[in-house]
């Protein structure tokens, strides 16, 4: 599946053939037509997701107003951040605006992923800090090091991890 077209999705690039390998075994395919609610505010968090194909916007409902779109995902756009930073719930909700396709990775899976490849998911957790901030911005080894704390990961992992400049 990823090795059949993933070089055009940023987060999948640079990796060997032997990570992809790996990726797919961990991640998996997801297709929904328009209109569909991926997830709702308050639901469980499982997954987080990866879009290719189509257009999902993220709704929040503030506690004393109306629902808001607060973001609209393209392709090669990550939502579902809740899943990798280790919520429980959602804290808002994802609708697809067109018929949409990606890959989806559940938050236990990404955990086991950590634990039997460290290399790997050490470069998967870099290229999704990247997708939430620049590298050079200081937030940047923040947002690694919440997506790292929230998996609990090994010292293997915490190891690759600053090691790997990926």
């Amino acid at each position: 599946m990823l090795r059949d077209g993933p070089q055009d999705v940023a987060i999948f690039r640079d990796f060997s053939e032997s990570e992809l390998i790996t990726l797919d075994s961990a991640f998996e395919v997801f297709d929904y037509p328009q209109g569909t609610h991926i997830f709702e505010q308050g639901d469980a968090a499982h997954y987080l997701y990866i879009l290719t194909a189509g257009k999902v916007i993220i709704r929040y409902k503030p506690y004393d107003g109306p629902q808001l779109t607060v973001a609209a995902i393209n392709p090669g756009g990550v939502f579902g951040w809740s899943a990798a930073i280790g919520r429980s719930m959602y804290s808002s909700g994802a609708l697809t605006v067109e018929d949409s396709q990606g890959y989806r990775i559940s938050k236990a899976r990404l955990t086991v992923l950590c634990a039997e490849h460290p290399e790997t998911s050490a470069v998967l957790l870099k290229h999704l800090a990247t997708m939430v901030n620049n590298p050079t911005d200081p937030a940047h080894a923040e947002v690694l090091k919440i997506l790292h704390h929230s998996l609990k990961k090994n010292n293997n992992c915490d190891q690759r991890m600053s090691q790997n400049g990926r």
